[in-house]
């Protein structure tokens, strides 16, 4: 008996910050593998995040989604400057490029300058309305004759990523768009990201979750020890680094309680991504030069520019 035909390829995910690109990436995996919180420049690397679908005709699909930093007009920090860079080079490698805007949003500057970039990408162009439960449907006919004016794109989706409204049909789409090939990852495997990363992701997460308020995004976390134990639990001792003595009575909170919560948390979300105990042992540190650390920019795959 023949094994089943498969296709396999990237989806590089791009957008303006906040647009709802890792909510869509987490959608269409079917589980977490990129951070979310309401502060924008949230993602700082291209996470990859892995999707199985089978389509009509039999043929199994592995989608591999690229979820890129949000992407800048105008970047001025060193650290932004990279993740513009990260998420441009994750366009130019891709089989295909997913723009996803923000319907209640709209069209903004930022938008405009990724579209302007757009006509420039050789592999084909998708564009997805997210939000789109905030929005009169008035509206989202000329968003969509609007962006199609400036770029042709070939094909248009409205989704709400967040109540995974419309999210298989972008699936489908993609893994119908993608080159007939063998799969690139394992078929169980959800990303592509190392789990002391990935731990570090999920407590930065709820730093900004919990403190987006009073924290600026700067503030970065680092996966410093990671021990398997024998009866099958792990042990992780991790850093956040803040840039300033204030932030970090900030983070740790009135008598410890702050950095208490967090780190419960973020304990218990890893002990459901890794199915097993989790003893998260949390430190803050003043850092007042990591965003200038080349060290910190490899750890999270970005290209420091002097």
């Amino acid at each position: 008996m023949n094994a089943p035909a498969t296709r396999a390829g990237f989806v590089a995910v791009v957008g303006a910050p906040n647009a709802g690109k890792s909510t869509l990436v987490n959608a269409l995996v079917g589980s977490k593998v990129s951070i979310v919180s309401p502060k924008v420049q949230t993602t700082r690397m291209r996470v990859i995040g892995i999707a199985m679908t089978d389509l009509p005709d039999g043929t199994r699909a592995q989608v591999v989604l690229v979820d890129t930093p949000g992407i800048f007009r105008v970047a001025k920090r060193r650290l932004e400057r990279a993740m513009v860079a990260a998420a441009w080079q994750g366009a130019e490698d891709a089989d295909l490029v997913a723009l996803v805007v923000d319907a209640e949003r709209g069209v903004g500057e930022e938008t405009r300058a990724i579209v302007e970039k757009l006509k420039e990408t050789r592999a084909p162009r998708y564009l997805i309305l997210n939000k789109i439960d905030l929005v009169p449907r008035e509206k989202l006919l000329a968003l969509t004759a609007e962006l199609n004016a400036q770029v042709p794109f070939e094909r248009t989706f409205m989704v709400s990523a967040l109540r995974n409204d419309g999210v298989a049909d972008v699936l489908a789409a993609f893994a119908t768009a993608l080159p007939a090939g063998p799969f690139l990852y394992p078929e169980d495997q959800a990303a592509d990201l190392p789990l002391r990363l990935l731990a570090a992701e999920v407590t930065r997460e709820q730093v900004f979750l919990q403190l987006h308020q009073e924290l600026p995004y700067e503030a970065a976390v680092e996966t410093d020890k990671w021990e398997e134990r024998a009866d099958g639990s792990v042990r992780i001792e991790q850093t956040i680094h803040v840039q300033r003595e204030g932030q970090r009575a900030i983070v740790l909170g009135k008598g410890g309680g702050r950095i208490k919560q967090i780190g419960a948390r973020a304990r218990h979300e890893l002990g459901q991504m890794l199915e097993r105990p989790v003893h998260l042992f949390l430190h803050v540190k003043v850092s007042e030069r990591w965003a200038e650390d080349p060290a910190h920019y490899r750890a999270i795959g970005l290209d420091y520019e002097p």
